[in-house]
């Protein structure tokens, strides 16, 4: 009988110290369904990687670093890489800092104490769904909504604006944010996988959001998504 077969995901890990990398990536390297393919001390280096060799699927991004920070890599990436999805692996959990880069566009943002196994489910819900929001950024995220110069300048969905959701739109929507496929979000409320991907593009539609981290976003600011930490 073969033995089974899945996608080797390729990272890339950017930090400016070089004992954090290299622990990195020895761990992730212990794991088959990861191949560390660039690692870089600055986003300069990151991408003249990117333009030498063979581009990553995931790049986990440091915040803080000198000369070019986690924000503008990130802006870079998403202008000229935009089929790479990008982690935010910090101790910084400013919600000025949560929300800019949400707004950016990253895909996820992760303490740097992370448990191995939680930051290979990170990666992997980034690669197939687009997006990882957990408890505690969503909790972060809440309270920087709540503050009006920071959700004045939000360029998300407009959560000014009143949106009509019905309630099974509402269970669909808790659920894309808990990190749910559209066939686990069918098999728990007991509706067709058509009649869930029908919901989520009319939840794209009502709330103005272009992705699921947009969808996120609108969810907390309205309570729909609560936090247990």
């Amino acid at each position: 009988m073969p033995a089974p077969t899945f996608e080797i995901v390729k990272l890339a890990i950017v930090d400016d110290h070089k004992l954090f990398r290299q622990g990195l990536s020895y761990i992730l390297g212990r794991f088959p369904a990861y191949q560390v393919v660039l690692e870089a001390a600055s986003g300069a280096e990151l991408f003249a990687g990117l333009q030498a060799g063979q581009p990553p699927d995931v790049v986990l991004l440091d915040l803080h670093m000198p000369e070019m920070d986690g924000k503008e890599v990130s802006r870079q990436l998403l202008a000229h890489y935009p089929h790479i999805k990008i982690i935010i692996l910090s101790m910084d959990y400013s919600p000025d800092f949560i929300l800019d880069l949400v707004r950016l566009g990253v895909h996820g943002y992760l303490p740097k104490d992370i448990d191995q196994l939680l930051l290979g489910q990170a990666i992997e819900q980034v690669r197939t769904k687009g997006y990882y929001i957990d408890d505690k950024v969503a909790q972060v995220m809440r309270i920087g909504l709540q503050n009006k110069r920071i959700s004045k300048h939000f360029s998300g969905p407009d959560i000014s604006v009143a949106v009509e959701l019905t309630e099974r739109e509402k269970e669909v929507l808790t659920l894309l944010c808990q990190g749910y496929s559209s066939a686990k979000i069918a098999e728990r409320l007991f509706i067709s996988f058509r009649t869930v991907e029908g919901h989520r593009k009319h939840l794209l539609e009502k709330t103005g959001a272009a992705n699921a981290v947009s969808l996120a976003v609108f969810a907390i600011n309205n309570k729909l998504i609560h936090s247990h930490s």
